[in-house]
């Protein structure tokens, strides 16, 4: 097959590349180039490129740099500061797969290919004629809660070959074939904003807006903070209170407050229910007909355990998810991930809204 491999600079993306060409395929490499807010160029950017370009020509691959600038600044970057100006929490990773990805990468160089691969940690599994969205069976790397929001379609045009492997196995296949990036550190950004400081950048475009710091359980002020924008629910560093550990279990926007408890086994850090809105589904409907206490697994963050759960639709597009055991940091914004109780399919996600909050 013709496959379009998005391509990093990281170990990930250069061993499924590996993969392809040892499979047989014929491989174009591309490498989407997203620029800083300002404009400029980003230094990262062309230590990423080099190492692609490395690969590259090990391979004797065609490899294109693809610009997507003003559409992640537009639909990704733009959605991240919405979001957070309301005061809730964004996963702009969530919607760069959906709309950069997979969305105009697709639409202008991908569809020309049989299918686009990445490296991400997940798999595609076929069942009943049907495409579903698998996860790897390396659960501290499934990268499943990132892919939540793509399309069916989109969803039936993915390869990930590296998808079955736990990450050990990657680094030793980058270190047989000798890539030139088989020891490179895995990058820690937010999808494309590489280095750059995400606190930074939010401070860069929406400022500074001083408020109260305060204890829920006294009212009393703790101190200050320097933007409501720059807090979310269940966060603990970062405070810069003194006696804690401190946990940010609430944000009143009106007013400009922070609340926050004290303590690692605060209750007020923990809730049982999750109430989803905007509710996606990949592949289909599981339930098209009645959906009330249906056994689930869940993530309500990027993590590696997957949480027991019931799931009730309430409305068409709401749902009420109640877990099994107490879930950390309910953020408002957040998407919350749905899988199958044996944890191998993602199913769908949802936006967790503020009416989780019952302080």
């Amino acid at each position: 097959m013709r496959i379009a491999a998005l391509i990093s600079g990281g170990v990930d993306s250069a061993v499924a590349a590996h993969r392809l060409v040892e499979q047989g395929h014929d491989v174009d490499l591309f490498y989407i180039r997203i620029g800083l807010d300002n404009g400029e160029g980003d230094c990262s950017a062309e230590e990423d490129i080099e190492m692609c370009s490395l690969i590259a020509r090990r391979y004797g691959l065609p490899f294109q740099v693809v610009s997507l600038h003003q559409e992640y600044w537009d639909n990704v970057m733009q959605y991240a500061l919405d979001t957070v100006k309301q005061g809730l929490t964004p996963n702009p990773d969530v919607m760069c797969n959906r709309m950069i990805k997979f969305g105009f990468f697709e639409q202008r160089w991908g569809h020309e290919f049989d299918r686009t691969a990445t490296g991400h940690y997940a798999r595609t599994l076929e069942m009943d004629g049907k495409t579903y969205l698998g996860t790897a069976p390396d659960p501290v790397k499934d990268q499943t809660d990132f892919l939540s929001r793509i399309t069916y379609q989109q969803l039936c045009h993915i390869m990930f070959p590296i998808g079955d492997l736990p990450k050990s196995d990657v680094r030793r296949i980058a270190a047989e074939a000798k890539l030139p990036n088989a020891s490179r550190r895995d990058s820690q950004g937010i999808c494309f904003l590489g280095k750059i400081n995400y606190n930074d950048f939010i401070r860069r475009h929406l400022g500074e807006k001083p408020g109260a710091i305060v204890e829920i359980e006294t009212g009393r002020k703790l101190g200050e903070h320097r933007g409501y924008w720059f807090h979310t629910i269940g966060q603990r560093k970062g405070l810069g209170l003194s006696g804690g550990p401190w946990y940010v279990v609430k944000k009143c926007i009106p007013d400009n407050v922070v609340y926050v408890s004290r303590g690692y086994d605060t209750e007020k850090q923990y809730g049982r229910t999750l109430h989803l809105d905007e509710m996606h589904w990949i592949t289909a409907d599981p339930w098209p007909e009645e959906c009330s206490g249906a056994a689930i697994t869940f993530k309500n963050r990027h993590s590696p355990e997957f949480i027991g759960g019931k799931l009730t639709r309430i409305a068409p597009g709401e749902y009420l998810v109640e877990s099994e055991n107490k879930v950390q940091g309910i953020a408002p914004g957040q998407f919350t991930s749905i899988y199958t109780p044996d944890r191998r399919i993602c199913l769908g996600s949802g936006v967790i809204t503020g009416r989780n909050v019952t302080l």
